[in-house]
């Protein structure tokens, strides 16, 4: 069998089915369009909340990182100075 006739078989099935489903429709084709409506905005509005969470976690850890590369730079820092100034007092 074809590719082609396979995807012929899948558009008619979704055709067939979209058909079925607005001919079987338990409410008007307002009302269909409302709910649909309102579940696409609860949708879109869990989803920016859960996005945000993720922006405010992802920001929170970067914060966490920048202290902990501040904080080992500063250490290492001090470690250096600490060998220049050994290095000066040997060389006397």
């Amino acid at each position: 069998m074809s590719s082609g006739k396979v995807l012929l078989g899948v558009l008619a099935g979704v055709a067939v089915g979209a058909l079925l489903g607005i001919l079987f429709a338990p409410d008007k084709g307002s009302e269909t369009r409302k709910k649909i409506s309102k579940k696409g905005e609860d949708y879109a509005e869990a989803l920016k909340e859960k996005f945000n969470e993720f922006l405010d976690s992802i920001s929170e850890k970067f914060e966490q990182v920048k202290e902990e590369v501040y904080d080992f730079a500063e250490q290492e820092q001090a470690k250096s100075d600490e060998v220049k100034k050994d290095v000066k007092t040997a060389k006397g």
